[in-house]
C-alpha cells in the first residue's frame, strides 16, 4: 500500500499497528472527490459533513486555535499545513482483522494494482544534518521563566516544545514512515500527504473519539524510559512512573482540564474518569494515560466538539487559554500541525483523531524537515530531567533520520 499510494497527491494512511482489536486495523483514503479547507470558516465543516454523509479524512493544525478561541494569529510554522483540511476520498481501503474492503469505482482494479507492488520501499542514502531550534542554555532559561509564571499564579502546568530541523534535505517519506514503524510501532500512527506537505507520525496518543453518543479522550502525561535488556528493571521503571508524585500531579491536572472541556458538550453528570494513571508500554517509553468519557448533549455538531476540546490539554496545560498565550510568547516558532490532530469521520458521524506527536513534518517543495518534542512543566519540574525527556521522546525519530536503513535500535 505504501509503494502504491506514493503516486497520489492527497492521501491519509492510518494504522493502529495491531494494538487494538476494536474497529479498524488500517484505513487508507486516497484522492479528494471534494474537500474543505481553511479558506472557509471552520463552522462550515459541519455543512460539508452533513451534505455528503460520506467518509472524511483530514487534519486540525494547532494554529486553528486562533479561529476557535479568538486568539492572535501568532507565529507561523515553516512547513505550511493549513489550519484545517478535510477531504472525501475517491478510493477508500479498510483493513479489519480478517477482511479487506475496497471502496472505489472499480475495486478490482485497485486490488490488482496493490498486489503487484513491491513490498520493499527503496530509501536512497541521504545526509540529514539535524539542528536544534533551542540551545540547552536557552531551554533552561525559558523553563525558569515559565516556572516564575507558575509561581505568580499565571498557570499551573505548561507544555513547552522545541523544534529539531534540517534544511535542504530530500527524503523518501514512505520509506521513512516504514522505518519509523519498525522502530516505534504505535496505535495512532499516520502517513498523510497534502500535495507537497507530509506528516510521518508514530503517535501513541488519542485526542478524541466519538462512538454513537459517547465521547472519549485519552490524555497522555507522564513518561519513563524503558529497559528492554532487563525485564525486571523495565518493570521497576514502570512502577516508578506509576507512583511518581510529579507525574501524577501533571496527569491529574490535564484530566481535570479534559473533564472541564467535555462538560461543555456532554449531558450533566455523565462526564467520568474511566481510568486514572494507567501505565502503558511502547517500544521506547512507558506512558501514563488516563481515559475520560461522557454522553453528548443533543444536537452537538462536530465543530462544537472541536471548539470545546481543541487544542488538547496534554499539549497545552492549565488553564488552557493563558497557557496558549505563554506558549506563543516563549516558543520561538509556530507549531503548525505538530500538537494538532489527524483522523477520520465516518458516514454516521463517528470519528477518531490522534495527537500529532512523535512525528516528522516535511515540505517537499522547500526541502525542510522538522520535528518537535516537549514536556509538561510544573513548578516542581527538574529542568535537566525535562530536557532529557524531550530528547527521549525524539529518540526513535532521530534514529530513523540518522540511519536510513531503520535497523538501528
Amino acid at each position: 500500500m505504501l509503494n502504491w499510494v506514493k503516486r497520489f497527491n492527497i492521501f491519509c494512511y492510518l494504522d493502529n499497528q495491531q494494538y487494538s482489536n476494536e474497529g479498524y486495523e488500517l484505513l487508507l483514503a486516497v484522492n479528494a472527490l471534494s474537500y474543505i479547507d481553511a479558506s472557509f470558516p471552520f463552522k462550515q465543516v459541519d455543512a460539508f459533513l452533513s451534505q455528503k454523509k460520506a467518509w472524511s479524512f483530514g487534519h486540525l493544525s494547532y494554529s486553528l486555535k486562533s479561529e476557535l478561541l479568538s486568539l492572535p494569529r501568532g507565529k507561523k510554522d515553516r512547513i505550511g499545513f493549513p489550519d484545517f483540511f478535510f477531504f472525501q476520498p475517491e478510493i477508500l481501503i479498510i483493513l479489519k482483522k480478517e477482511e479487506l474492503l475496497i471502496h472505489a469505482k472499480i475495486p478490482g482494479d485497485v486490488f490488482a494494482q496493490l498486489i503487484v507492488e513491491d513490498e520493499i520501499i527503496e530509501q536512497e542514502k541521504t545526509e540529514i544534518n539535524l539542528k536544534q531550534g533551542v540551545s540547552k542554555e536557552k531551554y533552561f532559561s525559558v523553563i525558569q521563566q515559565l516556572q516564575a509564571h507558575i509561581l505568580r499564579g499565571d498557570c499551573y502546568e505548561i507544555n513547552f516544545c522545541q523544534e529539531f530541523f534540517s534544511d535542504n534535505v530530500s527524503i523518501n517519506p514512505a520509506a521513512i514512515f516504514q522505518n519509523l514503524l519498525k522502530i516505534s510501532p504505535t496505535p495512532f500512527s499516520a502517513f498523510y500527504r497534502l500535495n507537497d506537505k507530509y506528516l510521518i507520525s508514530a503517535s501513541p496518543e488519542r485526542f478524541i473519539k466519538k462512538s454513537g453518543n459517547r465521547i472519549f479522550s485519552q490524555p497522555m502525561k507522564g513518561t519513563a524510559r524503558r529497559d528492554l535488556q532487563n525485564a525486571f528493571k523495565d518493570e521497576q521503571l514502570k512502577q516508578t512512573l506509576f507512583f511518581d508524585e510529579k507525574e501524577r500531579a501533571e496527569n491529574v491536572m490535564v484530566v481535570d482540564l479534559v473533564r472541564n472541556d467535555l462538560s461543555k458538550i456532554c449531558k450533566d453528570g455523565t462526564v467520568k474518569v474511566d481510568e486514572l494513571f494507567g501505565v502503558y508500554s511502547f517500544p521506547q517509553v512507558h506512558q501514563m494515560v488516563s481515559t475520560i468519557s461522557g454522553e453528548l448533549k443533543e444536537d452537538i455538531a462536530f465543530s462544537d466538539i472541536i471548539k470545546a476540546s481543541f487544542p488538547m490539554g496534554s499539549m497545552t496545560g492549565a488553564p488552557k487559554h493563558r497557557v496558549m498565550q505563554l506558549i506563543e510568547e516563549y516558543e520561538p516558532i509556530g507549531r503548525g500541525l505538530f500538537s494538532g490532530s489527524v483522523g477520520y469521520i465516518d458516514p454516521e458521524g463517528n470519528f477518531d483523531f490522534n495527537v500529532v506527536i512523535r512525528s516528522i513534518l516535511y515540505n517537499q517543495a522547500t526541502k525542510l524537515l522538522s520535528y518537535y518534542a516537549g514536556s509538561g512543566i510544573t513548578f516542581y519540574s527538574n529542568i535537566e530531567k525535562e530536557w532529557e525527556e524531550c530528547l527521549l521522546k525524539a529518540e526513535a525519530i532521530k534514529t530513523v533520520l540518522t540511519d536510513s536503513t531503520g535497523d538501528k535500535q
